[in-house]
């Protein structure tokens, strides 16, 4: 399902398989690359940071105070120290939606990158539901009747499902129909009629997806830790 992903070149054989250099993977390394960048500054940064927050402490300090409160006001005290996280996640995914507009292919337009986002949610969603229940964890398969336990276990499964297809349904769809209006246009009207969808597409629905897509893990998690 690579959707017009394009291979660039070969990393390297393996096995008589071989596997490919592709725009997704490049465009995966940039995202990266600019989120180690911001961290590294930061880092270098903190030991310089003020009592009194200025400039760009005070940019910083804000990112991590909003995203600290919004997990604690989300998922409750004894589970906001998974805001680190989710601020890294949705950071990533934010900039992913936002490469198009530098002229990348976004990451999040292949599956396998929602999907692997998904299914650390998924483990999260289990793993944080059995610390902080214990037994009672596994009771609620079995709710409110025994007869519901392959349905509540299916249930669970559509949950990284529908997180993975969701982000990347949304984000190559706008790929595809600001492709195709790409395609249809002449050159010297390539820089001005697109703007609008890029600033739908990329701006708007990218800072949603992105949204939508952390705070669901969070209230995902949430219920399966604290529900009763």
């Amino acid at each position: 399902m690579d959707f017009s992903n394009e291979n660039l070149g070969i990393l390297f054989q393996w096995d008589g398989g071989v596997i490919y250099l592709t725009e997704t993977m490049v465009s995966t390394w940039v995202v990266m690359g600019v989120l180690i960048v911001f961290a590294l500054i930061v880092r270098i940064r903190l030991s310089s940071f003020k009592g009194v927050p200025t400039g760009f402490q005070n940019i910083v300090e804000t990112l991590v105070e909003t995203m600290s409160n919004f997990a604690r006001t989300t998922m409750g005290e004894k589970l906001e120290g998974l805001g680190g996280y989710f601020f890294s996640v949705f950071a990533f995914i934010l900039l992913s939606n936002y490469s198009g507009l530098v002229g990348l292919r976004p990451p999040t337009a292949d599956l396998a990158t929602t999907a692997s986002l998904a299914l650390t949610t998924f483990v999260l969603i289990h793993v944080m539901g059995i610390y902080h229940r214990r037994g009672q964890y596994f009771k609620k398969y079995l709710s409110p009747h025994p007869v519901f336990f392959l349905m509540n276990v299916v249930g669970e499964f559509s949950k990284p499902i529908s997180l993975a297809f969701r982000l990347f349904g949304n984000i190559l769809g706008g790929v595809i129909i600001i492709g195709l209006v790409y395609q249809m246009l002449p050159l010297a009207l390539r820089f001005i009629l697109p703007d609008v969808l890029h600033a739908y597409f990329d701006l708007f629905a990218g800072a949603l997806q992105a949204f939508i897509f952390t705070i669901l893990s969070m209230t995902f998690i949430q219920q399966q830790a604290t529900s009763d």
